[in-house]
């Protein structure tokens, strides 16, 4: 069988091209992800166009604090582009850039972006930064488009990006300061260029990235992140597949066969089946599987360990329903307090968008959140972080007595913070309770401040033949088959297994403002299990909707970097459910509402209640999971209230 008409039968790929469009210039090309930068394109099942192989688009765009350009910023100029400038690396392997430049004789500063999803998609900005009085860098990452070598996630991404950096600022007409820019992945080649602290990187604005490529990337809570880790797989494959087709193509290899008809169009042989298929071209995913647990795999790409080894001001970009929340605010807390010296740690700042991978503008998933969300332009945000670090603007990066900026949801409005977390909110414990038939909406669940005290437990049978379904929520990469955001859970709440507990209706509004915490008892017949826990919001006409979620492994209970500790069937253990931070004012009206469950898939893998991990085993069981609410064992929402 042709390698062709193996891919037409057995591969559907994302293929449509993406292009960087501000906001303000909607882009023409169908994609999905947020805001400009493109991100997942959505799926097309024209086979030949999928041998073209477009770019996966995940390379973000932040949002911006929405100010007009600083009223002295210069004039535009003209800008001189230079196509596929070639660098060697240390190794000596050839990465090509494109290069905007102002046509202007002179110095300036230089904002260098380092991208695996094609650096063409970088043109509008490159040029706008250029008029704005910046020399612009974008290069192809090492294997990835017309850059050399070959490709594996982060593995080179220090070197090269230390490599990069040093070339860059000797370019001609840079002034000696690089700043890096960008998001998601092209976030990561920033974070991972700045822990080898290459002397000319003055600063980096990394926008809704992660701070360990283990937990809060690939895994969370212990768990798999299967629908991320498959769906952008599966997108960054494609140019690797582009990359064996062009180098195996040699018309004169099938001159001679007879009849025409039989011509192969590529010589490269067809894998035995698509498994096989994923080790030629993405072994890095099966890598993954291979190292469920914290281990050196992971510690030789480790951001959170090398917060010293950062000495540069960074504009940390994180996103409510982003699903690498969790690691952008780790970020910006971890440089603030252990960066390499005290100019990088009170050089940091905090923006917290709405969205993120999840989506742009005010419509996100199924709420309209407001005319304020809407403001964002990611090119904006750059440039004046940049304008105010590289040029010394007194733009809105220049209050260092207010260097947080977050978006509430609920009241949908802007404001800024003197730190995160906010001093001012204070923990509030909203116990669970019930009569033991909390099961689904219609269950008997509720939450209140009142501490349990005999209480029948509830219980849920989970089959990991028959999960909970992800709703909405923090995704990547095919927004198509799998959308992404808040929308209305009542498909999983109308189930047995998802225990669901709600506040009465608030008689006042009520803010929440930071990280969110389930301190769950509860013990399961399976030799492994997982929890789930999802905060809502449920509003006067009962629409449920998702505000932000966690989930946590059993056996990874005590730590998710330390070794996983098997549990007993059948006994109690309390399980601390990090479910990520948010800003949400729940109104006057509305319910705080907690769901319980053991799955969320395909977001995250199916715990398969053996105590095997789904990366090798097949065999799954159910198991009878039971959650404690009582003066023993007090479960409760952790919730940061912030009073009014």
């Amino acid at each position: 069988m042709s390698l062709y008409r193996y891919l037409s039968n057995n591969v559907k790929w994302a293929t449509s091209p993406v292009s960087v469009f501000p906001p303000s210039r909607p882009n023409p090309a169908k994609y999905d992800g947020y805001n400009g930068l493109g991100l997942c394109p959505r799926e097309i099942p024209d086979v030949k166009t999928a041998l073209r192989l477009s770019a996966l688009a995940l390379a973000l765009l932040p949002a911006a604090f929405a100010q007009p350009a600083p009223a002295d910023a210069p004039a535009a100029t003209q800008v001189t582009v230079e196509r596929g400038v070639t660098m060697k690396t240390r190794d000596g392997v050839t990465l090509k850039a494109d290069i905007y430049r102002p046509a202007a004789d002179g110095k300036y500063p230089t904002l260098l972006q380092r991208t695996p999803y094609n650096k063409d998609n970088a043109a509008s900005f490159g040029r706008r930064a250029a008029e704005r009085g910046y020399l612009v860098v974008v290069q192809d990452v090492r294997g990835r488009y017309t850059s050399g070598g070959d490709w594996y996630v982060f593995k080179n991404e220090s070197n090269d990006g230390f490599d990069t950096v040093e070339w860059a600022a000797s370019l001609p007409n840079s002034n000696g300061k690089v700043g890096m820019f960008g998001g998601s992945y092209v976030g990561a080649t920033q974070m991972l260029a700045a822990i080898a602290h290459p002397p000319h990187l003055a600063g980096i604005c990394p926008v809704v990235t992660a701070s360990n490529y283990h937990e809060n990337w690939t895994y969370q809570g212990g768990a798999f992140e299967q629908w991320f880790d498959e769906s952008w797989t599966s997108g960054l494959a494609q140019d690797t597949l582009d990359r064996v087709i062009r180098e195996n193509t040699n018309a004169r290899v099938g001159a001679t066969v007879l009849p025409l008809n039989n011509y192969p169009v590529f010589n490269v042989p067809a894998p035995q089946n698509s498994a096989a298929l994923t080790t030629e071209l993405a072994p890095y995913f099966l890598d993954w599987l291979a190292h469920p647990t914290y281990d050196d795999y992971w510690k030789q790409w480790s951001i959170e360990e090398n917060y010293p080894n950062i000495q540069v001001p960074a504009l940390t970009v994180a996103a409510w329903y982003d699903l690498f929340q969790g690691g952008s605010i780790r970020n910006y807390v971890g440089l603030r307090d252990h960066a390499g010296n005290e100019a990088a740690r009170s050089g940091q700042r905090l923006l917290v968008i709405i969205g993120g991978h999840a989506g742009g503008g005010r419509h996100i998933g199924e709420v309209d959140f407001g005319a304020d969300a809407a403001q964002f332009n990611e090119d904006d945000t750059t440039l004046d972080w940049y304008d105010y670090l590289f040029q010394g603007k007194q733009n809105q990066f220049a209050d260092a007595s207010k260097p947080v900026r977050i978006f509430v949801m609920g009241k949908n409005e802007w404001r800024n913070e003197a730190a995160w977390p906010l001093a001012r909110a204070k923990d509030a414990k909203y116990y669970l309770h019930s009569a033991g038939k909390a099961n689904s909406a219609t269950g008997d669940g509720v939450l209140s401040a009142a501490a349990a005290q005999a209480e029948s437990p509830d219980t849920y049978i989970y089959d990991p033949a028959n999960p909970a379904p992800t709703v909405g929520g923090p995704l990547c990469c095919d927004g198509e088959h799998l959308a992404a955001g808040p929308r209305d859970q009542k498909q999983v709440e109308d189930r047995p297994d998802v225990l669901v507990y709600s506040t009465p209706p608030l008689a006042a509004d009520t803010e929440v403002t930071g990280t969110v915490t389930l301190d769950l008892y509860a013990k399961t017949s399976g030799a492994d299990t997982d929890f789930t826990a999802k905060l809502v919001d449920v509003g006067p006409d009962g629409k449920a909707i998702n505000v932000t979620e966690g989930i946590l492994r059993a056996k990874f209970r005590e730590s998710t970097k330390a070794a996983p500790k098997a549990i007993t069937p059948g006994q109690v253990y309390e399980y601390k459910i990090d479910v990520w931070s948010t800003s949400n004012v729940f109104l006057k009206g509305h319910k705080i509402r907690l769901e319980v469950s053991s799955s969320n898939f395909p977001r995250f893998d199916r715990n398969l209640n053996t105590g095997n991990d789904a990366g090798s085993s097949t065999e799954i069981v159910k198991a009878t999971t039971t959650i404690l609410h009582d003066a023993q064992h007090p479960s409760a929402l952790i919730l940061p209230v912030v009073s009014q």
